[in-house]
């Protein structure tokens, strides 16, 4: 699908107004045991976003989520494999469309938002837009689960440290995406660590970010939230560290040497002064943990000489690749 080009400020001002109605907007909704709410999401959707095509993707639901959001008038899709990664996966994989907005099946995020989200993506200004719960204080004001907002602000730091880049809130759930960013992205997580690692890959690939400020609220009455905070929490930090690995190979592997290097100097510095004092070696297990360690020192700096270049193949290779969606090849 050609995505148009704009000759003109009166051409791109006609594709952003087309696209805030819902042209070429594909919805995503993932939905597990969404029932209490997702009639009012899918209509919410449609009254706002008239021309888009509403899609529901239901992970196993048990409550009649699927009939309810076919009846309301809901393209609906079944995933088996149980988890919001998989489900953001497969729509990633299926779905063809123009631009492609993402938001849970809980209604706690406002579909009057939706045509901001999508406008910087049309105008061809972003290529990822995040609703923002945070900067109005909307989340803290309705969400009443404190350790929600301590891993959102621990996330942020963390990618902040890694990445240089500050998200103003990095788990929402609800984003706009570009084609090209849909169609590149290679989706690992099978969880709830997808908004984590949506956030790292457009940082890492320098994909183009904007928050868009949006009115958060919390679930009603009779909707659970599925996310444990702990286990879940603890699957993110993981995560986390496996993408750092990954993308970011020499700085990973570089530091984990230096921490090796600087253990080895702390087990091995009196062993080499005791020798130089007396000729003799008496801390002979010092000396073999400070050889020890300063070889796992260079087999990991080694490592990530290797695998940095590895990962710069990959990243070549994925430039083409984005070429070729955005050309149409």
């Amino acid at each position: 699908m050609d995505l148009p080009t704009y000759s003109n400020p009166a051409a791109r001002d006609h594709v952003v107004s087309a696209a805030r109605e819902g042209q070429g907007v594909a919805v995503l909704v993932p939905c597990y045991n969404e029932a209490p709410t997702i009639a009012k999401v899918v209509g919410d959707f449609k009254r706002v976003l008239p021309k888009a095509v509403v899609y529901v993707y239901d992970n196993n639901s048990s409550d009649g989520t699927a009939a309810i959001a076919a009846e309301h008038g809901a393209v609906v899709r079944t995933e088996s494999r149980q988890g919001k990664g998989n489900v953001v996966r497969s729509m990633f994989r299926d779905i063809d469309a123009d631009y492609y907005l993402m938001v849970d099946g809980d209604d706690t995020y406002p579909a009057e938002a939706a045509p901001d989200l999508i406008a910087p993506i049309a105008a061809d200004e972003a290529d990822m837009t995040v609703g923002d719960r945070l900067s109005n204080g909307s989340y803290g004001e309705e969400n009443d689960r404190p350790f929600h907002g301590f891993g959102n602000n621990l996330v942020r730091r963390l990618i902040k440290v890694i990445y240089g880049y500050s998200f103003d809130d990095v788990m929402t759930g609800y984003r706009a995406f570009s084609r090209a960013f849909v169609k590149t992205m290679p989706v690992m997580s099978e969880g709830f660590q997808i908004e984590t690692e949506v956030s790292i890959w457009a940082v890492d690939r320098r994909w183009r970010v904007a928050d868009v400020p949006i009115d958060y609220r919390d679930r009603p009455e009779g909707s659970e939230s599925k996310l444990s905070t702990f286990s879940d929490g603890m699957l993110v930090l993981a995560a986390i560290a496996s993408l750092f690995r990954d993308y970011r190979p020499m700085a990973f592997f570089g530091w984990l040497a230096v921490i090796l290097a600087v253990l080895g100097l702390v087990a091995g510095v009196p062993v080499v002064a005791e020798c130089l004092d007396t000729s003799y070696v008496t801390r002979l297990p010092s000396a073999v943990l400070a050889v020890a360690l300063m070889i796992l020192a260079a087999l990991s700096l080694t490592a990530g000489l290797i695998l940095d270049t590895v990962a710069r193949s990959h990243r070549r290779q994925w430039e083409m690749r984005v070429y070729r969606v955005i050309s149409g090849f």
